[in-house]
């Protein structure tokens, strides 16, 4: 793995069905009503747009993102990611009991010049940033598939 290249895996638990969840997930102009990390959203076409997003560090990611994969039966998204990042982003949703079980996994290169030259200092402040805004996701979208 070269020192740009980033790996995350992260796991939020929904009480809503599945179904919900993937709803959400794909209608990504609704996210910065329940995402606080996702600054601006602008759709290009039907499979893609571009989306900003900032947490705790005091600069925005600009990225691109287009539709891979959106498979409802088997519960599985996939987004292709340019701009400030290159990659993708993947998410399986499964429903248990009540609950709604997403497995996101993303894997990136920082692109983004400026980040890139301060990264090797920063790279563990990245990935608890990282953190922070998935946190959040998962708490938004827990608030707001559940109404408050």
């Amino acid at each position: 793995m070269t020192p740009h290249h980033y790996r995350f895996r992260n796991v939020w638990s929904i009480r809503a069905s599945a179904d919900e969840v993937l709803k959400a997930l794909v209608d990504v102009e609704s996210y910065p009503a329940w995402w606080r990390d996702i600054r601006a959203v602008r759709r290009l076409d039907e499979d893609s747009g571009t989306v900003q997003c900032r947490a705790v560090l005091p600069f925005a990611l600009d990225l691109r993102l287009r539709r891979a994969e959106e498979d409802f039966d088997t519960g599985r998204l996939r987004i292709d990611i340019a701009g400030d990042l290159e990659g993708h982003c993947g998410a399986r949703v499964e429903e248990h009991g009540s609950w709604a079980i997403v497995q996101i996994s993303q894997e990136v290169r920082l692109l983004n010049p400026r980040l890139r030259r301060i990264q090797p200092v920063l790279r563990p402040i990245l990935r608890a940033n990282h953190g922070v805004m998935m946190w959040r996701g998962q708490r938004g979208l827990r608030g707001y598939l559940d109404g408050s």
